[in-house]
């Protein structure tokens, strides 16, 4: 395969130039004044007066925020699935179908060529990133392998199509990057997860994987699948991709999974590099190292605006951007893009580590709060305890789930039932404990709320843990039908249904 990594290399160091002379603030006014622009004749830029949008501000006194469910009721629902000039010029030819990963309501995210374009270019800059920080890289030497859901696609109307973010990524894919792309169409198109992770390991193996990306809880089960089919790899990524250079995650807090992967990485001269990619559209990208915060791509057809998370709801919750963000705040992440999205709660939280050039750290999702009882953890809290517990006893994670357990009798504390899937082994019972004293103890050092309600037993009684074997998760999922590469397990359950559901398949995992 002819090695265009040179030419990769010029094109990072012109976009490295470009970057280092941004001004974020002028750079976003300027991508929403151009979105505002060309979508001032469709009917949602008639109904919100975008032709007299001169600033950020005019535009925010039009266009009220919009979560999914308002958007589609207002302005998708009826026409869906022929969207044409409805919020965005033209015929809308692709949606990505998203679903809550506790709620499991279904969304069909408006997908534009124009997005294709942003979404190219915020992966260029997670190219450029890399081979900067490597002069001798030679990551297009070889293929990279998107671990993602099935490619096949439905079409919902003629030349108008549905399906996974992954599916219509590789239908919109640039003859360049479809060169480089692993796995081949007949595996990609599989929908059958099993079979798909059995011959995806195998033909990989015959395949120069040079980069490999995906969600971190099922780049687990295949890499553990291929240690299995190189037994004398013993689960080293060296030994069975040699020439790795590139592991990207995202998609979920990292940090639960870290550990796991160093051991992968072991030997390994491969990199790991987050993204921060969404249905909507693409969002950041790491260009320091891990836990630096990630680089907001700010010129590629995307308006961000942040609502404080303690004002999200409120009749006039204050609306800020690139030119009034601060560090350290829990915000709402608000998009407007150009798939013909307006002020769109996309449902995430994040917090800035820098504000010039904006980096922020992903802090979980507008719903995801643990608090049944008052203790008002958010899920960055959460990830950071679990992480901390596994690192205390030396075991590294799978994956976990966490959900109130509610009082059964007056007298009687609520608490937190975690269940808890270990990559290596079981643990002791003297591990599962100190797992558990050393998760409460950084939740009350992380969170006051929470740290008041265990005083004394006060109002919430420690955590329980629930430890299940290898394979648990993935077997629950299957059975809800949601095994595959975009479906991620749920980290926070409020739904009391659900999370019942997946304890009792929990307990009957054990034995």
């Amino acid at each position: 395969m002819f090695d265009a990594t040179p030419l990769l290399r010029f094109i990072a160091k012109r976009r490295h130039n470009a970057l280092n002379r941004q001004d974020p603030v002028a750079a976003q006014e300027q991508q929403l004044l151009s979105l505002v622009a060309k979508a001032r004749e469709t009917r949602f830029g008639k109904d919100h007066e975008f032709a007299a949008i001169r600033s950020v501000k005019d535009f925010q006194n039009r266009v009220p925020l919009r979560t999914y469910d308002e958007l589609w009721n207002d302005y998708l629902k009826a026409p869906f699935p022929r969207l044409e000039n409805v919020t965005w010029p033209g015929v809308v030819p692709y949606f990505a179908v998203s679903s809550g990963t506790s709620s499991g309501v279904t969304k069909y995210i408006p997908y534009t060529n124009e997005m294709t374009d942003s979404n190219t270019r915020a992966g260029v800059d997670l190219l450029a990133h890399h081979v900067l920080q490597r002069p001798q890289s030679r990551l297009f030497g070889g293929r990279s392998f998107m671990l993602g859901g099935s490619t096949d696609l439905v079409e919902q109307a003629p030349g108008i199509f549905s399906g996974d973010l992954s599916g219509i990524a590789v239908k919109t894919m640039r003859w360049w990057a479809k060169q480089r792309y692993f796995p081949p169409t007949e595996l990609a198109l599989l929908k059958n997860w099993e079979e798909k992770i059995e011959r995806l390991s195998l033909e990989s193996l015959k395949a120069e994987i040079r980069m490999i990306s995906g969600v971190p809880s099922w780049l687990l089960i295949i890499l553990k699948r291929l240690g299995e089919l190189v037994p004398e790899s013993e689960g080293r990524l060296s030994k069975i991709y040699p020439n790795l250079e590139l592991l990207v995650h995202g998609g979920v807090n990292f940090a639960p999974y870290l550990s796991a992967f160093k051991q992968l990485l072991e030997g390994s001269h491969a990199e790991l590099r987050e993204v921060y990619p969404a249905s909507e559209g693409f969002i950041a990208v790491a260009d320091r190292g891990s836990g630096e915060g990630l680089r907001m791509v700010l010129d590629h057809g995307i308006f961000f605006e942040f609502v404080p998370m303690d004002e999200l709801g409120s009749d006039r919750p204050t609306r800020h951007w690139a030119g009034t963000i601060e560090k350290g705040v829990n915000y709402a992440l608000v998009m407007s893009t150009c798939a013909g999205l307006w002020s769109y709660v996309i449902g995430d939280t994040v917090k800035f580590v820098d504000t010039n050039p904006p980096r922020l750290l992903v802090t979980g999702r507008t719903s995801y709060y643990l608090s049944a009882f008052g203790e008002h953890l958010i899920a960055e809290e959460v990830d950071d305890g679990v992480a901390t517990a596994a690192s205390s006893i030396g075991l590294s994670l799978s994956d976990y789930s966490v959900g109130p357990v509610y009082p059964k009798a007056a007298g009687e504390l609520g608490g937190h039932l975690f269940v808890v899937e270990f990559a290596e082994r079981l643990p002791t019972h003297a591990e599962k404990s100190r797992f558990a004293e050393q998760l409460d103890q950084r939740l009350s050092v992380r969170n006051e709320d929470y740290e008041a309600h265990r005083a004394k037993g006060f109002g919430l009684k420690a955590p329980e843990i629930l430890a299940v074997p290898s394979g648990t998760f993935a077997a629950w999922m299957k059975q809800r039908g949601k095994l595959g590469g975009q479906n991620k397990v749920p980290r926070i359950i409020m739904k009391q249904e659900l999370f019942e559901h997946l304890e009792a398949f929990a307990r009957a995992a054990q034995g």
